[in-house]
């Protein structure tokens, strides 16, 4: 029998259900991940508005459709005199199994965002104290309204279970991505780009989001690892539930902090959540210490970042929460300031030099497997005309970023400008986004790089004296990477070699 939904069946009896993550059959269940198409989200929550509904339990699979778990506790001996009782209110609750609720609230998200009803759903029921034979043996009015193959029973192991789910419907191969459907669904765990593409969080970054910052942690990174856009995430997850009150990230330049903020809101905009927008900042470190000054009454700074030896006697809110990201890329004065400040609230740290050993760590970076690195010892001014040149055929010029020293702004701007003809914009990220160009070639330094993206990278001699922002800068290509550069070094090897083995792994 097809139900659109479990009823409650059991009137006055009062079980205490233990998590589903404790249970023995949610590692069979877990299993099938490995060798399958199936994707297990497990104890989760699905955000809607100002609300938020527990799932114990959901998996979906892209031939057939999203399955959701129930977790019953109730044993042969509770169950051996049971007769059935439809429940008038069909609401979920601890002693129900009932998922109209649950239903409408998937498919209301899918039909705001997706605009459509989504895919099939199938409701089952875990009866981990429950084995099949005993099952049996029980009244016949709870056969009919508790299929047996819907229940997952204590006895039945990984392929049994895989058997009934694939049992209940034929295979489907016009489904959508497990991004789409799960990220449209948990949009705390969702990646979003552009409006329009949606990756779903991996474990590592899950964790992340899940766990909650006590004091100082640290995590560790590598680059394009999507850890900006996890702690966007994070602090959603986190406002959203009103687990803090005021969360502050600290971002190197104003270019950087104006880009993820622009990613906030997106995020925002695609939750279909209700937020407290002024619970939320993103800072510079000057933006950040000049709040401070000004609470302590010194003169605020400019553009050179100093860290007042006063400001280190006297406490500060930042925020409960404050998270720094690209710490490598700060000096090391400001991080212990940082560490002061937030003494008596919690502070996360990303890839901060000194830390040895960090409390998370992201194993997987989305460096495209498919671009292509080159090396190239020859006269860069006339490399790179070549190399420009062949990109245009392909490219557009806002697809195409030039890196080098400032001191050679000029020269460039000249090669480019008066010989080739071409058009150049300076990116600089002391500047607000709104004030730049992005529309031609563009030429920038290795610190103004963070938080910039372009299918075509150029380095032009590169500068060794600031190998974190250069690994940084070389890792925002998207398709290709060139470096430029005249005489053979130390440095170049040891640069080829990183590139050759991380394209190895």
């Amino acid at each position: 029998m097809k139900l659109s939904f479990l009823p409650s069946l059991f009137k006055n009896k009062k079980v205490v259900t233990p998590s589903l993550l404790e249970s023995p059959l949610y590692l069979e269940i877990l299993s099938l991940q490995k060798n399958s198409n199936l994707v297990i989200f497990a104890d989760k929550e699905i955000f809607y508005h100002t609300s938020s509904y527990a799932l114990p339990l959901l998996v979906y699979d892209s031939y057939r459709g999203l399955y959701i778990f129930e977790n019953k506790a109730w044993s042969f001996t509770q169950l051996k005199d049971a007769k059935i009782s439809r429940a008038n209110n069909l609401q979920r609750s601890p002693d129900t199994l009932a998922y109209e609720q649950t239903h409408s609230i998937i498919k209301q998200k899918f039909n705001e965002l997706l605009h459509t009803d989504g895919v099939p759903i199938f409701n089952f029921v875990i009866m981990e104290n429950l084995t099949a034979q005993e099952y049996a043996e029980l009244d016949p009015s709870i056969h009919e309204f508790l299929p047996q193959e819907r229940i997952l029973f204590k006895d039945d192991k990984s392929a049994h279970i895989f058997k009934k789910l694939q049992n209940v419907s034929k295979e489907q191969k016009a489904l959508p991505s497990a991004d789409t459907i799960l990220g449209t669904l948990f949009i705390q765990y969702t990646i979003v780009k552009n409006n329009t593409t949606l990756f779903l969080c991996n474990q590592d970054q899950i964790k992340l989001i899940d766990t909650r910052i006590k004091g100082i942690n640290s995590l560790f990174a590598p680059n394009k690892s999507g850890k900006s856009y996890t702690i966007l995430l994070k602090s959603i997850q986190k406002l959203f539930k009103k687990e803090r009150q005021k969360i502050t990230i600290i971002k190197p330049t104003l270019l950087a902090k104006e880009i993820l903020h622009k990613r906030f809101l997106e995020l925002v905009e695609h939750a279909i959540i209700d937020l407290d927008l002024m619970a939320f900042e993103i800072l510079t470190p000057i933006e950040l210490l000049n709040k401070h000054c000004i609470k302590a009454k010194l003169t605020p700074l400019d553009e050179e970042l100093f860290i007042d030896e006063k400001l280190l006697k006297k406490s500060f809110y930042a925020a409960d929460l404050l998270i720094c990201d690209d710490a490598n890329l700060l000096p090391s004065s400001f991080i212990s300031y940082l560490k002061h400040i937030q003494k008596n609230s919690d502070l996360l740290l990303i890839n901060e030099k000194s830390q040895e050993r960090a409390d998370f760590v992201f194993t997987q970076s989305y460096i495209p497997q498919n671009r292509t690195l080159t090396f190239i010892k020859s006269d860069p001014s006339k490399e790179l005309q070549n190399l420009i040149h062949k990109l245009l055929e392909e490219s557009k010029p806002e697809d195409i970023l030039i890196v080098i020293q400032k001191e050679n702004y000029e020269a460039i701007k000249t090669l480019l400008e008066d010989q080739c003809k071409l058009e150049l914009s300076i990116i600089d990220a002391t500047k607000h986004f709104l004030d730049q160009k992005f529309n031609s070639i563009l030429l920038t330094s290795l610190e103004d790089t963070v938080e910039l993206e372009a299918k075509h990278v150029i380095v032009i001699e590169p500068d060794f004296q600031a190998y974190e922002h250069l690994l940084y800068s070389c890792d925002i290509a998207t398709e290709s990477l060139h470096i430029l550069y005249t005489e053979e070094s130390q440095e170049i090897t040891k640069l080829k070699e990183f590139y050759e083995k991380s394209q190895q792994e």
